[in-house]
């Protein structure tokens, strides 16, 4: 199954996406690790284009591990999934390969997210571009998931979104 983690930068698509695939035996594949993977620091971008080339590499990935394991969750993390087409390739991609897929979109108060991205930043964080003014830009045109998906308020104790993620995988 193909998990897409949305959501806005500081929603805790990361930590959430761990924590799920520590307790089903699943993978985490991360668009910001694979970046610093593939590019030097000064090839980085944070463009459009790098994105969606890394999302290719990313499925690719998914590929590889669910032709060994076809019953394996994967978490596709690191993308906001904002725009309608990022979402119609991971779809698309998924009925390739006949795998299920599930949407879980993390929320959280602009405070909550203030304070994760600018107040408190994460230093080990690979994407350096993490900002609340990315926040905010990401918001004003985040297009609206209109496909089923399960919505995770990260404002709740960590416990209780990874039971609610759990649940949003049965």
């Amino acid at each position: 199954m193909l998990v897409l983690m949305a959501g806005l930068p500081g929603t805790g698509k990361s930590t959430l996406a761990r924590e799920l695939a520590g307790r089903t035996g699943g993978c985490v594949i991360g668009k910001d690790e694979i970046r610093a993977a593939i590019f030097s620091p000064h090839d980085v971008e944070f463009s459009t284009s790098q994105d969606d080339f890394v999302m290719e590499v990313m499925l690719s990935s998914a590929a590889y591990l669910l032709r060994k394991n076809p019953a394996r969750l994967i978490f596709l993390d690191g993308r906001t999934f904002s725009q309608g087409y990022q979402r119609e390739r991971v779809i698309a991609f998924a009925a390739e390969l006949a795998q299920p897929w599930r949407i879980i979109e993390c929320v959280c108060t602009d405070e909550s997210a203030r304070r994760r991205l600018d107040l408190e930043p994460d230093p080990a964080h690979p994407a350096g571009d993490r900002s609340f003014a990315l926040y905010l830009e990401v918001k004003a045109r985040f297009q609206t998931i209109t496909h089923p998906k399960t919505v995770v308020s990260t404002d709740q104790p960590l416990g209780e979104c990874v039971a609610h993620g759990l649940a949003a995988l049965q």
